[in-house]
């Protein structure tokens, strides 16, 4: 098993570092299982209709762009949006062996989006709204290029008390201490509380403002080292703490992830299940 490589020294979280990219190419197809479910729930709460124009940021490897292309139909189009040019080239392979000729993607940051003012008729972001640097400044970007009466929907995960962060960064935490994540650093966690992503959607302008908690599936087609690995390589804001671990730590660390992942193991399939947070607004 080999351990997380040192994170890159830089004033951003590094999304596109070349530890990630490899696991995100390496693990893609798994991946996108696990994360189908939370995918599947944001794509029926945006409900995208055939033709509409869908704006997709922090789209990392493709979702849910790739499947709200297949929604929207040649008369429709997604533009896909992220930071990192790298995830951006799996995001754009992908949909390109999905024959998709409605999809789109660009390098941007949501701070400051490269398109015109009212040019979208949906805007969403699964597992992206927690990592802006200014949440109310990139909502309102989102805002800004959506049409009127367009919807902005989103996907955040739920509180860390549960089983995927519990079985793997949290024993981690037990062993080590310290902060669980950097104190100004990205948070997986920032909209967990009841509320708070709704509070922010308002402050940047949106109305009819909606947010529940959902359950979802969260499995891994594979074993528990399979998914250890992928969640080192990829938990890019944990990274800090990963790199507090003393070497001879590491065999400890992995014989009790392996066994605490194991609990839930249903035949083929690691099954988590999930707790997420799903919030719209309309502009």
């Amino acid at each position: 098993m080999s351990t997380p490589s040192k994170p890159e020294t830089c004033t951003e979280p590094a999304w596109g570092n070349s530890y990630r990219l490899i696991a995100s190419e390496k693990w893609k197809a798994k991946s996108a299982a696990m994360g189908k479910a939370v995918t599947e729930a944001l794509v029926d709460y945006a409900a995208p209709k055939p033709g509409m124009r869908v704006l997709d940021v922090a789209t990392g490897t493709g979702e849910p762009a790739i499947s709200i292309a297949m929604c929207v139909g040649l008369d429709g189009h997604v533009t896909a949006v992220d930071i990192s040019t790298e995830l951006l080239e799996i995001a754009k392979a992908r949909a390109s062996d999905r024959g998709l000729r409605n999809f789109v993607t660009q390098q941007a940051d949501v701070h400051a989006l490269p398109f015109a003012e009212n040019n979208f008729d949906l805007a969403t972001s699964r597992f992206g709204v927690m990592f802006f640097r200014d949440p109310v400044l990139a909502l309102r970007e989102m805002r800004r290029v959506l049409r009127p009466e367009a919807r902005a929907c989103f996907a955040a995960w739920g509180p860390v008390d549960q089983p995927y962060w519990q079985t793997t960064m949290g024993i981690v935490h037990k062993h080590v201490g310290g902060p669980l994540l950097q104190p100004e650093g990205p948070d997986p966690f920032r909209f967990s509380a009841s509320g708070s992503l709704s509070r922010v959607l308002r402050e940047a302008g949106f109305h009819d403002v909606h947010e529940e908690t959902k359950k979802v599936a969260w499995t891994w087609p594979g074993t528990p080292e399979e998914v250890w690995e992928q969640a080192q390589a990829v938990s890019v804001p944990f990274r800090p703490m990963l790199e507090r671990v003393p070497p001879q730590l590491w065999p400890q660390i992995h014989a009790e992830v392996h066994a605490a992942i194991g609990k839930y193991v249903r035949g083929q399939n690691i099954e988590f299940g999930a707790s997420i947070v799903l919030a719209a607004g309309q502009k």
